[in-house]
């Protein structure tokens, strides 16, 4: 039977305190890349956020058909995390890696014939080739950060790793809102009135518009993409020792590793519904806005960036914090904090409210890498696979807006808070359940 941490004799090096460090011997350099495809796919994912609205300007659609984005996009996530764990598990992690940027690029590199065609099915499906290769390379880089260093200190790697996912968010924005919506608006003109080739050259620089930063972010996919193929990869141990098994797990193994465990179980779970969370309050602030301070979509857009900042800068927060405290026990406190904040906005639609829902991006920055790393710990050959169900839970993204969108149709902007307020109690719950589970996680930042 294999040897557990606890089990191991002592020896010299390893009496008394130890720090670990946060990327293992000879990685760094293989970790710096990983770190700039966290960031690429940030912006590759709010970049599009806008284009909702985007579209449904430029093809004159109903909110319904302009929000097949958002459906495009986390679908994709959905149907492409599986096949990327069989690529993770028969290639190898570099492979998956370079799967998933190819793809990503040449779906990126597909929004300039879609501008051509000029149709909305041409970049529905440009969009939806981008989004899978996203969805490869997230399942493969997630666990690749993880394996590169010390168990100890896998959920702070992760967290480091992470913090450059919402620098890529903050670009995304800022590309849409300065070099593609403002464009959007430059026609003020009653296209009714326009023949259909007056009305075709207006559509194609609009659709140029859009074009434009996606293509600036399928070449530096393709940097990436060259940096990682030539880039030796060094010899790591790909998943850490696992509970469940100690022999290799294949097929029907994997899944009954999958299912035996209640950490990983549970932890899809309140993945599923921290990504719901996340981008349920990402979403509605501008209705709030509107709501508790009148306010006008520029004032709920220069918020919702806000927002995204102090997120950014929260992520390296919490990796220095979860190096002095058990992640699990600050993950329960930011999800209680967070359910506290979203009662909060409920009960004062004004600008009380607006503050507690900017400062819900502070609780948020923990979530979606903490929740990774506990859940994987200790899958060993099922970490893979597990990697993948847990990037298939993001499909939340796309299933609780719309409830939080029917309630706010059917009460307030400011009522609507309750639904991100309750997956919030389900990420704190599933804390909860970690640190009081026997022989809870001991993934810690560093060794005190």
């Amino acid at each position: 039977m294999s040897t557990t941490r606890q089990d191991r004799p002592a020896t010299p090096s390893s009496v008394g305190p130890v720090k670990e460090p946060l990327v293992g011997p000879g990685m760094m350099v293989l970790f710096a890349v990983l770190v700039g495809c966290f960031t690429a796919w940030g912006i590759a994912a709010d970049l599009t956020t806008p284009m909702v609205a985007g579209f449904k300007r430029i093809f004159e659609m109903s909110t319904f058909q302009a929000s097949l984005v958002q459906l495009a996009y986390f679908g994709a996530y959905f149907l492409l995390a599986l096949p990327a764990a069989f690529i993770n598990q028969r290639f190898g992690y570099k492979v998956g890696l370079l799967t998933g940027l190819g793809l990503a690029a040449i779906g990126a590199f597909a929004f300039y014939p879609a501008s051509k065609i000029m149709t909305y099915e041409a970049f529905l499906v440009a969009l939806f080739a981008m989004a899978a290769g996203c969805s490869i390379l997230e399942t493969s880089a997630n666990p690749y950060v993880i394996a590169l260093g010390p168990e100890s200190t896998a959920t702070r790697r992760l967290n480091f790793a992470q913090a450059f996912n919402p620098l890529g968010t903050n670009i995304g924005v800022l590309l849409a809102s300065t070099l593609i919506l403002p464009k959007l608006e430059d026609n003020p003109v009653d296209l009714t009135s326009l023949s259909p080739g007056e009305l075709h050259t207006i559509r194609a620089g609009q659709l140029g518009a859009v074009m434009g930063p996606y293509l600036g972010l399928a070449f530096l996919l393709l940097v990436i993409w060259l940096v990682i193929a030539l880039q030796k990869s060094p010899p790591i141990r790909e998943e850490f020792h696992s509970e469940a098994s100690d022999g290799d797990a294949t097929g029907e193994s994997i899944a009954k590793v999958l299912w035996s465990r209640k950490r990983y179980r549970y932890g899809v779970i309140a993945q599923f519904f921290n990504v719901a969370a996340q981008v349920c309050c990402w979403t509605y602030i501008i209705q709030y806005v509107q709501q508790a301070l009148d306010g006008s979509l520029k004032l709920g857009g220069y918020l919702l960036q806000v927002s995204l900042i102090v997120f950014l800068f929260s992520r390296f927060f919490m990796t220095w914090l979860i190096g002095r405290v058990r992640a699990t026990k600050v993950l329960a406190a930011l999800g209680i904090l967070a359910v506290g904040l979203c009662l909060i906005a409920v009960v004062s639609p004004n600008v009380v409210g607006v503050a507690a829902i900017v400062a819900i991006s502070f609780c948020l920055s923990l979530m979606f890498p903490t929740i990774y790393g506990v859940a994987l710990q200790g899958l060993g050959p099922a970490t893979k696979f597990g990697a993948a169900g847990l990037v298939m839970a993001i499909v939340g993204g796309a299933i609780m807006p719309l409830v939080q969108g029917l309630v706010i149709d059917k009460t307030t902007p400011a009522v609507s808070f309750i639904v991100p307020a309750a997956c919030f109690a389900v990420v704190a719950a599933y804390a909860i359940y970690d640190l009081r589970a026997p022989g809870g996680s001991a993934v810690l930042a560093t060794e005190a």
